[in-house]
């Protein structure tokens, strides 16, 4: 009896050394990942600039709103919208009757002007020779002075004629020559090239005078058109480079042109800027940013910034080398940096490159 218990308590204190030893190795921490790669860069303080933001619309710099220019049914549209069309391209034929028929006319008029101006011209012909004739005749006596006055007068008559009857042919070719012209005014070309943007016609529809029919814009480029306020005008001149934010466009333009008008209702006025990249679109969204002074502040590449849902974060390394995500309140993005408004200072280090290798606590090398 004696030796079972004494058995039974060895056994007791051997499981309890069991347990503890057990318990010991479940507490130790595992050393830290390690991370390589990842590019750091330690903050400074720097100049941020401070600028009043203006919202505006992308516009061709170069647009031509086609118009009927004479009354008359349209017969056929050569053109739809979206497609790319050269200088003096046709786009809409306009049957116009009237406009036909004066041409034909005017036409007419200037080969009955040209039979007469012959016709006058034969006569100054004859004329010329019967008062040689007579000239010589009255040299000799031949004549009396009243006859040799008669074809004189005869000879001034028909110089007239003739000068008439060129007068009357010049009158009818330049009638015909703008009838022509209304006529043509069936034949609708572009006047630009560059891509249809709009069209307002179809066949079969009748058309007056001022009419829109199409409207093409230019591949001169493109325009960001802001109303800056008010408080702007005279500080912005043509030619600055400002910051702007246009889908498919530098992170800079150049001020073209300034219209110093101020809207009564909104308080703004037009700035138009140059936009260098050919494959905007017209009625984009864009944004324009105007430098009204400079503070200091942090910042750090958009590249460094985390977005999670509404959430920003950013990869901070500890000075033990750690790596934390700490959330930051962000400010504006300009030129491909994020202003953070709070969450950072001036001489920590944050992860700029290799975001997707790090882990939070990861040791950064």
């Amino acid at each position: 009896m004696r030796l079972y218990r004494a058995a039974l308590i060895a056994l007791v204190i051997a499981s309890g050394f069991g347990c503890g030893k057990n318990e010991g190795h479940s507490v130790a921490t595992a050393p830290p990942p390690v991370v390589r790669g990842a590019t750091v860069q330690t903050l400074a303080a720097e100049d941020l600039p401070d600028v009043q933001e203006a919202v505006g619309t992308v516009r061709a710099r170069n647009s031509a709103q086609i118009a009927a220019r004479i009354p008359g049914s349209v017969s056929r549209v050569f053109v739809r919208e979206g497609g790319r069309v050269g200088r003096g391209t046709l786009l809409v034929a306009i049957e116009a009757v009237e406009s036909g028929a004066a041409a034909a006319g005017a036409a007419s008029g200037v080969e009955e002007a040209a039979r007469a101006l012959s016709e006058a011209q034969a006569q100054k012909k004859l004329a010329d020779v019967t008062f040689d004739r007579y000239s010589r005749l009255f040299a000799e006596q031949a004549v009396t002075r009243q006859e040799y006055d008669t074809r004189k007068t005869e000879q001034e008559v028909a110089a007239q004629g003739m000068a008439r009857a060129e007068a009357r042919l010049a009158q009818a070719r330049h009638g015909a020559k703008a009838a022509g012209a209304v006529a043509g005014y069936g034949r609708v070309t572009s006047p630009i090239s560059g891509v249809v943007v709009a069209k307002q016609v179809e066949a079969g529809q009748t058309v007056f005078p001022g009419t829109p029919l199409l409207t093409v814009e230019g591949d001169e480029g493109f325009r960001l058109e802001v109303a800056a306020p008010e408080t702007l005008l005279g500080k912005v001149k043509a030619g600055d480079q400002i910051g702007i934010a246009v889908e498919g466009a530098p992170a800079t333009g150049r001020v073209a042109e300034v219209v110093p008008v101020v809207d009564p209702a909104t308080r703004t006025f037009m700035v138009k800027v140059d936009l260098p990249s050919r494959g905007l679109r017209s009625g984009s969204y864009g944004k324009a940013f105007f430098k009204t002074g400079s503070r200091k502040g942090v910042a750090v590449p958009e590249a460094a910034v985390v977005q999670r849902s509404s959430l920003t974060s950013v990869w901070v390394v500890s000075p033990e080398g750690l790596a934390r995500l700490r959330l930051v309140k962000p400010g504006r993005a300009q030129g491909g940096r994020v202003e953070i408004l709070s969450g950072l200072a001036p001489g920590e280090k944050v992860v700029t490159a290799g975001l997707d290798k790090m882990v939070d606590g990861a040791k950064v090398q």
